[in-house]
C-alpha cells in the first residue's frame, strides 16, 4: 500500500511533472512502477506516470 505522500507524489508526476524535485518518495514509486524516469533532449531527467500508475490513478477517481 501507498502512503499519502506516496500518492501525492504520483498525482504531482501526472499533474506537473516539471516541478517535481528530487522527492524521497520517488524511490518507492519508480519500484513499483507506477513512475518512470525520462531523459530529455539536453540531458534533463522527467518523471512520467507509467500505464500501471494511469491505472492506480483512474482506480482511485472511480472511488471518490
Amino acid at each position: 500500500m501507498l502512503s499519502a505522500h506516496e500518492f501525492a507524489t504520483l498525482m504531482l508526476v501526472k499533474d506537473s511533472a516539471d516541478q517535481i524535485a528530487d522527492r524521497e518518495e520517488l524511490g518507492t514509486l519508480l519500484e513499483r512502477q507506477l513512475v518512470a524516469l525520462e531523459r530529455l533532449a539536453g540531458g534533463a531527467v522527467r518523471a512520467r506516470v507509467t500505464a500501471h500508475g494511469e491505472s492506480l490513478l483512474r482506480s482511485l477517481a472511480f472511488l471518490h
